[in-house]
């Protein structure tokens, strides 16, 4: 093999035992907070048919998926670049009967051909949790603190969680500030940006403190309040409330009210959640719907690689080695009692060398 062999495609890379003990650990201590809460793990395949994978939700991108023929059915097979959809196939066919609410939770790799904009790499370690057939103030209540809970879990500090209306463009249009069919998504473009000139062009004028009414939540909501005259907002004000309250001072909650990035599928509510050192958003999550069987829903990703230089360097557990001829009886014990063990193939072989911290005299082990 050449050099080039060994390397890896751009966006790929590997955990070496450092990383991969604090990512393991991440995602145990993650999926245990979510088990606490009545949350059961599935676990979908890797590769699907892509019209399942592409189907199931809004805004799932066809041309970011690895996609090959399958040659057993011939059909078109696709990469899970989202392990929601799958989740949400799984409540729509093998679990359309199980009573409502359904809390489910998952974790494992995704992968696309591109990387996001924002984040070079190409495969992530993705786990997260749905709350399958309500997407009421309750629900994403739960769900927003689940993940709080989730993220503290893991060990991260200094948690803030942002919120967003994805919706918010289309219940103004429909009502407070009407916009023509054709320049809606020209004003939601403008928004994204921030652009007041561009805002103003697109015939969204009205929306113009839009752009303002962000920030600490209490500061956000008091502009968007000022903004609504005849109350159209006012629900999703008090939802906003009700939902930061349940969080309390766990984590710092803020509002970016027309924030779509990532929330191509959500409907009423979003949130995009940080960490301290941590690169980037960890994750996000909200409310939807799930298509074919029509059911709301609501939930959650994160994504651990974005997580980890935010967590502390785990050491390994205490490490016996054991010689040649020991007892795989107290071997077998030590097991039990949470000592790794290193067995000896060699004389010559270094306890040290080998990472140990003890050595096995007789029956109990010796600090090196």
């Amino acid at each position: 093999m050449t050099d080039t062999d060994d390397l890896l495609p751009i966006g790929l890379e590997d955990r070496l035992p450092a990383e991969a003990r604090k990512a393991t650990h991440a995602m145990r201590a993650a999926l245990g907070a979510m088990d606490s809460h009545g949350y059961d793990r599935v676990r979908p395949p890797l590769i699907e048919f892509e019209r399942s994978l592409a189907g199931r939700m809004d805004g799932v991108q066809t041309r970011r998926l690895f996609r090959f023929v399958d040659p057993e059915s011939l059909r078109t097979l696709a990469l899970r670049s989202d392990m929601t959809p799958q989740v949400g196939r799984i409540a729509s066919t093998g679990l359309a009967d199980a009573p409502r609410p359904l809390r489910l939770c998952y974790a494992g790799d995704v992968a696309t051909i591109t990387a996001d904009q924002l984040d070079p790499a190409r495969q992530r370690l993705q786990l997260g949790a749905e709350l399958i057939g309500a997407d009421t103030v309750a629900a994403a209540s739960e769900i927003v603190m689940l993940a709080v809970e989730a993220v503290e879990a893991t060990g991260a500090r200094g948690i803030s969680v942002d919120f967003t209306l994805p919706d918010l463009v289309d219940v103004l249009a429909a009502d407070a500030f009407a916009l023509a069919e054709d320049r809606i998504d020209a004003v939601r473009r403008e928004l994204d940006t921030k652009d007041a000139g561009g805002l103003v062009a697109a015939g969204g004028e009205a929306y113009l403190p839009l752009i303002h009414a962000a920030g600490s939540l209490g500061d956000a909501l008091a502009k968007l309040r000022e903004l609504d005259g005849g109350g159209t907002l006012a629900t999703r004000i008090e939802a906003l409330e009700t939902i930061a309250d349940r969080i309390g001072a766990r984590a710092r909650v803020t509002l970016d009210p027309t924030e779509r990035h990532g929330f191509e599928y959500q409907s009423w509510f979003g949130f995009t959640i940080y960490a301290d050192g941590a690169r980037g958003a960890l994750g996000r999550g909200g409310t939807y719907w799930i298509k074919g069987s029509d059911e709301a829903a609501t939930g959650f990703s994160l994504y651990l690689d974005a997580l980890l230089p935010a967590l502390e360097g785990r050491e390994p557990a205490a490490t016996v080695f054991l010689p040649l001829g020991h007892d795989p009886s107290v071997a077998a014990r030590l097991r039990e009692e949470a000592w790794r063990t290193v067995a000896a193939l060699e004389e010559s072989d270094d306890p040290r060398a080998l990472g140990c911290s003890h050595r096995l005299d007789g029956s109990e082990p010796v600090a090196l």
